[in-house]
C-alpha cells in the first residue's frame, strides 16, 4: 500500500468518524449527517472534536459550564456556521455576544434557574458536553424563550442586566462594551438556532440543518415546558417558514 493510499484510508475512517458523531449529536440518520457534514469546514470541526483527548473535553466542558461568557463561547465553537439548500444556519458575527447577553438576563431576572456553582463545577469535570447541557437545562430553555420578546424589549432587558451587574466584573464589562458598539440585530437568528441545537438534541430531535420531508428544519416553536411544538421548515426556493408538527404536512407558519 502506498503512502498516499495509507492517508486516503485514514482520512476516510476520520471521516466516518465525524459524521457518526454528528449523526448522534443532531439525532439523524448518518446519510442526513453525510450530507451536512460534505461542507469541509464542518467536516474539519467535528473531526477534531470527535479525536479530542479527556483533557481538552474537560477544558471544553469547564467553558460550557460557566454561563454566561464561557456557555456561550462554547456553544458558537460547537455549533459552526453551517451551508444548507435553507441558507446559512447557526450564522451572525457577534452570535457569541449575543448569547452570553441572553444568559445574563436570565441570571438577572431568574437567578433561581442558574445551576449552582459547586454543581457546574463538578460536572464540567466529567468532560462531556452532555451532562453540562442536563445541567444547564433550565437556563438554556429560559435563555431560548427570551428570544422570543419584541426586539425593543429585549435590548431594555439587556441594558438592564448589565446595569444591575457587578461594574468590575468581566461579563459586565464586556457586554456592556459590546452592546454600546456593535450591532447585534443581525446574530439574533443564529443566537436562536444554537439554542436550538442544543434543546432538540435533549429531546432526540433533529437539529437545525437536519432534513423535515422535502425542506430543511431552521428551528422550532417551544411552549415554556415540555418539548417543541413544531418544526420550524425552510424548503429550497421558498422563502417562507413552514410549521412541521409530528405526522403533519408542512404548513405556512407566516413569517
Amino acid at each position: 500500500m502506498t503512502a498516499a493510499e495509507r492517508r486516503r484510508q485514514a482520512n476516510d475512517r476520520a471521516r466516518r468518524r465525524a459524521i457518526r458523531a454528528l449523526a448522534a449529536q443532531m439525532g439523524v440518520p448518518y446519510s442526513v449527517a453525510a450530507r451536512l457534514i460534505a461542507d469541509p469546514h464542518r467536516a474539519l470541526v467535528f473531526a477534531h472534536r470527535e479525536q479530542r483527548p479527556f483533557h481538552a473535553r474537560v477544558r471544553d466542558t469547564r467553558d460550557a459550564a460557566a454561563p454566561p461568557l464561557g456557555r456561550a463561547a462554547h456553544l458558537t465553537a460547537r455549533f459552526p456556521r453551517l451551508r444548507t439548500a435553507a441558507g446559512r444556519l447557526y450564522d451572525g458575527r457577534d452570535r457569541q455576544t449575543v448569547l452570553a447577553m441572553l444568559y445574563l438576563v436570565v441570571a438577572h431576572e431568574s437567578p433561581a434557574l442558574m445551576p449552582a456553582a459547586e454543581e457546574l463545577a463538578w460536572v464540567a469535570e466529567l468532560g462531556e458536553e452532555t451532562a453540562v447541557d442536563i445541567t444547564c437545562a433550565g437556563l438554556d430553555r429560559t435563555a431560548r424563550l427570551v428570544l422570543e420578546d419584541e426586539h425593543w424589549r429585549l435590548w431594555r432587558r439587556v441594558e438592564a442586566a448589565i446595569e444591575a451587574g457587578d461594574p468590575r466584573g468581566e461579563a459586565t464589562i464586556t457586554l456592556g462594551r459590546e452592546l454600546r458598539t456593535v450591532s447585534l440585530r443581525g446574530s439574533l437568528s443564529g443566537a436562536r438556532q444554537t439554542l436550538d441545537a442544543v434543546l432538540l438534541a435533549a429531546h432526540r430531535l433533529k437539529a437545525p440543518g437536519a432534513q423535515a420531508g422535502p425542506g430543511t428544519v431552521v428551528g422550532a416553536r417551544w411552549a415554556t415546558s415540555g418539548p417543541p411544538m413544531a418544526y420550524e421548515v425552510r424548503v429550497a426556493g421558498d422563502p417562507r417558514v413552514h410549521l412541521v408538527d409530528l405526522g403533519s404536512s408542512p404548513q405556512p407558519a407566516g413569517v
